[in-house]
């Protein structure tokens, strides 16, 4: 059997291929943070065309402070919980899994954030894209922090949905704390690796003594900020970082990378060879080789042969993709038929605030 459609066990939940729908923000979901009906359209889509594992965009755990994006999905509420439950029963119809990402904004707000309202962060540490400077949450805010991730993991749990995925990465709020460039505190939740990982472990522990050890955690990693001077993330405190992960009881890391102010790190555009796929495959080997957990590697992937060879030589246990995602919501099923690669350009066109669609489509439509 090829290798891309052989299952893979993520702690309890067996995935029927090595397929993922990366989480992918997409403009679309209620103003009040409901998931709309073009999103129940768009999940259907990715699920009945044979993707084994389809994570959600990012919702958002705290209100209003962890809003990170125009139109984003909630989960800081009980009233989310039925909208949920309905995804997961329309992607588990399929035979696809579904995992909810939660998240927190940070210092990384919205284009249509309030100016009147303050951010939050680890430290008071500007965001040179908008140039809003946050305030430093104090210690009992981050313990409200933690129990608002928590409270949402037993969300996605009481949903029905089969597992949940925490967001450090990208340069929301957790990765803020895991960076040193963004977290400059000198109390127990800043400074060493240790502290810096604090809150993370938190969450995590906390979480399992409430949804059980069955219930599949995920976590997804950034692998560099995106800048390689010092004071940025190390390579090394991502490897260090995953070992606790998984000692922690993660099941599966997603290694990423980039945060907004690193234009062109996360989703780098006109990939056109496969020399410029898979850009973060290193990381993800580096990662793979110190931990037992199955890793997942995003970013770059347009071909079938680098997909197979990420797997082959061990770089990541599965492949996560977005923007083709976007082109191409079936494209699980025409890789099972025989493509070779995918049809997206790389163009970064279809991140749009008025929604997510493809750039190249919209054209041919118009």
């Amino acid at each position: 059997m090829d290798i891309l459609f052989q299952p893979i066990a993520l702690g309890s939940m067996t995935v029927s291929n090595r397929f993922v729908r990366s989480a992918t923000h997409d403009y679309i979901g209620g103003s009040d943070g409901t998931l709309s009906e073009a999103e129940f359209a768009l999940y259907r889509e990715l699920a009945q065309n044979g993707t084994g594992l389809i994570i959600t965009a990012h919702g958002y755990v705290s209100h209003p402070l962890g809003r990170g994006s125009i139109n984003q999905n909630g989960i800081y509420d009980d009233r989310f919980i039925d909208g949920y439950r309905r995804l997961a029963e329309t992607v588990q119809s399929f035979g696809s899994k579904l995992v909810v990402q939660i998240s927190h904004a940070g210092r990384q707000t919205p284009p249509d954030w309030d100016a009147s309202i303050t951010p939050v962060a680890p430290s008071a540490v500007a965001d040179p894209t908008v140039g809003i400077e946050p305030r430093a949450l104090t210690d009992a805010e981050i313990w409200q922090l933690i129990d608002d991730f928590v409270a949402a993991m037993v969300r996605v749990k009481k949903a029905g949905c089969d597992g949940v995925q925490l967001h450090i990465a990208h340069g929301y709020l957790l990765s803020q704390f895991l960076s040193p460039y963004t977290n400059k505190r000198t109390d127990n939740w800043g400074g060493s690796l240790e502290n810096r990982t604090r809150i993370i472990k938190e969450i995590i522990c906390r979480g399992r003594k409430l949804v059980g050890c069955e219930f599949p955690v995920l976590v997804k990693l950034n692998s560099t900020d995106g800048f390689a001077e010092p004071g940025y993330l190390s390579l090394e405190d991502v490897i260090q970082t995953a070992k606790m992960l998984e000692s922690w009881g993660v099941d599966a890391i997603e290694l990423s990378g980039g945060i907004r102010e690193a234009k062109g790190v996360m989703s780098r555009p006109g990939i056109k060879d496969v020399q410029q796929e898979a850009y973060f495959a290193p990381a993800a080997k580096a990662v793979k080789a110190a931990v037992s957990i199955p890793v997942i590697l995003v970013g770059g992937l347009r071909s079938r042969q680098v997909m197979e060879q990420v797997i082959t030589e061990k770089a990541a246990d599965m492949v996560a993709l977005s923007r083709p995602f976007v082109k191409q919501p079936d494209l699980v099923r025409r890789f099972r038929e025989g493509a070779a690669k995918v049809e997206c350009v790389s163009c970064n066109a279809c991140f749009n605030p008025k929604g997510l669609r493809c750039y190249l489509e919209a054209k041919t439509n118009v």
